[in-house]
């Protein structure tokens, strides 16, 4: 049990966009919450995002937040109505953090964003968002569960469909991209092809489990050769315009393209009439859902995938804005970089 009574927690100020590390009191939870003694906190492009405007919370009371989204640790202390047995967990288990909750208007809050989150030494969470986790899985590979693996997964799974034998398209491969790649190799999509600018990216790419890799301006005489019939799926996990105008040309019939990246943008279909012709569609899938974090959870205890090679650099907690500057500019060509309180 915790006995500080205050504790370091990185938060941004909305008002300015500036990240500082703070000193702040330690929460008590309320009622139907518990108490987590982080011990991992993935850094996310959308914490990037929260911080330079392009992402802004649409439920936070007030003007400043910690951030933090992916998230695990211990079991530190129930709220005084929680019983945790039914659940799975109690005091000391290790755990992680689902990204959000819905509220019971239907509100969709998610943590680090509307309310506070895990780049901190503690953290709040409701009590049916705590998942826990085997020893074998460590807190690194576990806080990225939520959002760096769920994402791509609740993408490929639920949106897309994906079945053995389709081919498939992954644009944009950073932290959910990489991840994408791996669980469509699972999934047996085939071919798999990996676009990204960066020749790094790509290399990754093919360690991982892609089929074939090539830079966007490649791209579609690429997958017209790999995939003479199109594509089933297509990704934008980089959420950039051109992307999608690119992956749309390359779908075949009855081919989707599943929208993740975020890009504040419009999104045009060049031919609609092709469109039609061919029964395309185009999907959105943001987040994911505690379903789709249990089963990477169940996955990953049974060895059928393997995050390891996910966890880029581990940083102390206070490094955090240098960490997130570090993310901005893709400096060592990161998966995800972990703080660690």
């Amino acid at each position: 049990m915790n006995t500080m009574t205050t504790m370091t927690a990185v938060r941004l100020d909305l008002t300015d966009h500036t990240v500082s590390v703070y000193q702040v009191p330690v929460p008590e939870p309320g009622d139907g919450e518990v108490r987590i003694a982080v011990k991992s906190a993935g850094v996310c492009l959308s914490d990037v995002h929260l911080v330079d405007g392009t992402i802004r919370p649409l439920f936070l009371d007030g003007d400043v937040v910690t951030l933090g989204h992916e998230v695990a640790g211990v079991v530190d202390a129930l709220g005084a109505d929680v019983d945790p047995a039914p659940l799975g967990y109690d005091l000391g288990s290790r755990v992680l953090l689902q990204a959000g909750h819905l509220t019971p208007t239907g509100r969709v809050l998610t943590r680090g964003v509307d309310y506070d989150g895990g780049y901190a030494q503690y953290a709040i969470a409701k009590a049916e968002t705590v998942v826990p986790i085997p020893d074998t899985l460590s807190f690194d590979e576990a806080a990225i569960i939520p959002d760096a693996v769920s994402t791509p997964w609740a993408a490929v799974s639920s949106t897309a469909h994906v079945h053995a034998g389709e081919a498939v398209g992954v644009w944009g491969l950073g932290g959910l991209g990489a991840h994408a790649v791996q669980l469509l190799r699972m999934s047996g999509a085939a071919p798999i092809i990996a676009v990204d600018p960066l020749p790094a990216a790509r290399d990754r790419a093919l360690e991982l489990g892609a089929d074939v890799t090539v830079s966007p301006e490649e791209a579609e005489a690429v997958i017209a050769r790999v995939a003479p019939n199109g594509l089933d799926a297509a990704f934008d996990f980089a959420g950039v315009p051109a992307v999608r105008t690119q992956a749309l040309r390359t779908l075949g019939v009855r081919g989707r393209l599943i929208v993740v990246g975020l890009a504040g943008r419009g999104l045009e279909i060049d031919d609609d009439m092709s469109f039609a012709f061919k029964g395309q569609s185009v999907v959105g899938n943001y987040g994911s859902r505690g379903e789709h974090v249990r089963e990477l959870v169940h996955l990953l205890e049974f060895d059928r995938l393997d995050f390891s090679r996910s966890i880029t650099a581990t940083f102390p907690l206070d490094q955090a804005p240098d960490v997130l500057a570090r993310l901005e500019h893709k400096e060592g060509n990161p998966i995800r970089f972990v703080l660690h309180p």
